[in-house]
């Protein structure tokens, strides 16, 4: 097993910037549109005072409850939805297009940490030099994993329980100037345990399944309740010979440690990389968002 936990953030991602975080929030900037979101990991005090968030910021976001809340606008002109872009960097020329937008959740569209993975993606999926990789995102969210993944030249797969986070996904394609990516509305498990039994196989899978969810139809998702179960189908998609596979999660608590052994145990001859990936304030204060355990066997 590896013993060496490494730390990523994203290197090129001139249409987002961390500017601050502190006192279980972060004031950030996606484009140019500037907001104050909650983040329940940023325990420590913020570097600037509040009057000087406010007075750059557009938006800020304004719980209700637990899991929604709305948006106060500071800057009373300011648009509810916009555009960034991110030019991957292992692919000459290439760059994928996100639309953003203000959603009562405190989601904008993106998780910026995870040009990490879009990073590792591309990457893997560029050495297929003589057929397509075939690639399958699970828990997919708004497809940056899948744009990333199309951009390089996979057959790409893009799986989440929410019809209308598909749509949103299948926009982003549109601006990305891409196409082709399969879109399936379906709860993750289900579909994984079907592929399985139908003798289907990837080159390429990333999972980022969150702490709680819902399927289409009421199915019920808890992170340490069902990933271990969900890694021993997903594990038994890969091709034999040629594959990657990249575990992600935040929540809480999760360590890396524990997603080396979910992987371990299911691929015990691969050397797994695991880490946390980050977001440097400018202040320097680095905010972790998430822990990974990949591998690639290319």
């Amino acid at each position: 097993m590896s013993n060496k936990i490494l730390s990523f953030t994203p290197e090129n991602f001139a249409d987002y910037e961390l500017i601050d975080s502190g006192d279980f929030m972060k004031l950030e900037r996606f484009g140019d549109h500037i907001t104050i979101r909650p983040e329940p990991q940023a325990i420590w005090d913020k570097s600037m005072t509040e009057q000087e968030w406010e007075k750059i910021a557009h938006v800020k976001f304004v719980p209700k409850s637990s899991s929604s809340g709305d948006w106060k606008k500071i800057k009373a002109n300011t648009a509810e939805q916009w555009t960034i872009n991110y030019p991957i960097k292992s692919i000459a020329n290439k760059s994928i297009k996100l639309r953003l937008g203000l959603t009562s959740f405190k989601h904008v569209g993106v998780f910026p940490e995870q040009a990490v993975n879009w990073e590792y993606i591309a990457g893997c999926v560029s050495k297929f030099d003589k057929q397509p990789a075939k690639f399958l995102n699970l828990f997919a969210y708004t497809g940056g994993a899948s744009l990333a993944a199309g951009a390089a030249g996979a057959e790409t797969t893009h799986l989440d329980s929410i019809k209308q986070v598909v749509t949103w996904a299948n926009e982003n394609q549109q601006l990305s100037g891409l196409k082709d990516i399969r879109w399936v509305v379906e709860d993750a498990l289900k579909f994984v345990k079907r592929e399985a039994k139908r003798g289907n196989k990837y080159n390429g899978i990333i999972l980022d399944p969150p702490a709680y969810g819902h399927g289409p139809n009421g199915e019920k998702w808890k992170l340490e309740d069902q990933l271990n179960e969900m890694m021993k189908e997903v594990i038994q998609l890969l091709d034999p010979e040629k594959h990657f596979l990249i575990l992600n999660a935040y929540s809480l608590g999760f360590s890396s440690l524990i997603l080396e052994n979910l992987v371990q145990q299911n691929i015990k001859s691969k050397q797994v990389e695991i880490g946390e990936l980050y977001l440097k304030d400018k202040f320097s204060k680095n905010l972790p968002l998430g822990a990974f355990a990949r591998f690639c066997s290319l």
